[in-house]
């Protein structure tokens, strides 16, 4: 069912995978091993509906992907969604690509279950997972959760409150199809949209250390759907781990930031649909807004 993603990937299904599975989890995210999903978890999901896929380097396992089914909590009866709980590539292993074809072939497998969405959370402050997430998997979000996960104990969470984006993937949307096939649609950059008059809403400074400095406040939206702007930018900083090792009080400075900025856009009808990443010596990553159901097609 996944064949044509290439032989480094495998459906996971025995034991002693899904011991190598816990071995590579506190290699991705280092703890006292409290947070890791066990193998007997692990072992039901895959065994009732739900999908662990291993990702495979010189045949050791490098990434995985690992969810479950779930319902709904849409407007409207209650109905059957994949919820993707961890994706997680080897430190050696990022940058290649294997996380792309880990969600990829995810997306196959659902779909051939019949169902529709998939979701997950991520932190909306990493810009890698912004990149891979909303640009390359055509995710969207109109949901920001506050500590999801309360206070976090892993080598990358622990410090900061857990809250999240939570993203919806409907996989038999011409958005998602377009974006996972071998020609995807052209990628937009940030001279597109501000062309196509995309307001930045949160303009940075940078401090003595070069890091972004989000503004103490930001302009408020029209009262008037009507007069509402049809596409923003939020900008976020594109190396937040390094501002939170630095820097933490910045990097909490940041969360209640963008807690504050995306609950507001969120209620006001704004949906996530695109992020744009500037490299360069101080590189700059963006959020794209849209307001409305209408602009979600591509």
């Amino acid at each position: 069912m996944i064949d044509d993603i290439g032989p480094e990937l495998k459906i996971l299904s025995t034991p002693d995978e899904m011991e190598a599975l816990e071995e590579l989890q506190l290699t991705i995210w280092p703890s006292d091993g409290r947070d890791v999903v066990p193998a007997h978890i692990l072992l039901t999901a895959a065994h009732n509906g739900g999908w662990v896929i291993g990702g495979f380097v010189d045949e050791s396992l490098a990434g995985f992907v690992f969810g479950f089914i779930g319902m709904t909590s849409l407007p409207g009866l209650p109905e059957f969604k994949h919820c993707s709980h961890m994706l997680g590539v080897h430190p050696d292993q990022r940058g290649t690509g294997l996380g792309f074809k880990l969600k990829r072939a995810q997306w196959q497998l659902v779909r051939n279950q019949g169902i529709e969405l998939i979701t997950w959370t991520y932190d909306p402050l990493l810009s890698t997972n912004a990149h891979l997430n909303i640009t390359k998997l055509g995710a969207i979000c109109n949901t920001y959760k506050r500590e999801v996960y309360g206070q976090m104990r892993d080598g990358l969470n622990a410090g900061l409150p857990s809250d999240r984006f939570q993203v919806n993937w409907w996989v038999h949307s011409e958005r998602a199809i377009m974006r996972l096939s071998s020609r995807p649609r052209r990628r937009l950059d940030l001279a597109h949209y501000l062309d196509g008059g995309a307001e930045t809403i949160n303009s940075t400074t940078l401090n003595k250390a070069n890091q972004p400095v989000p503004p103490k406040e930001f302009p408020s939206l029209p009262r008037e759907k009507e007069e509402l702007p049809s596409m923003l930018l939020v900008e976020i900083p594109a190396e937040f781990l390094a501002i939170k090792n630095s820097n933490p009080d910045l990097a909490l400075e940041w969360r209640n930031h963008s807690r504050t900025i995306f609950e507001d856009l969120f209620e006001n009808g704004y949906f996530v649909t695109d992020f744009v990443f500037l490299p360069g010596v101080h590189p700059r990553s963006y959020y794209v807004l849209s307001h409305g159901e209408s602009t979600l097609g591509f």
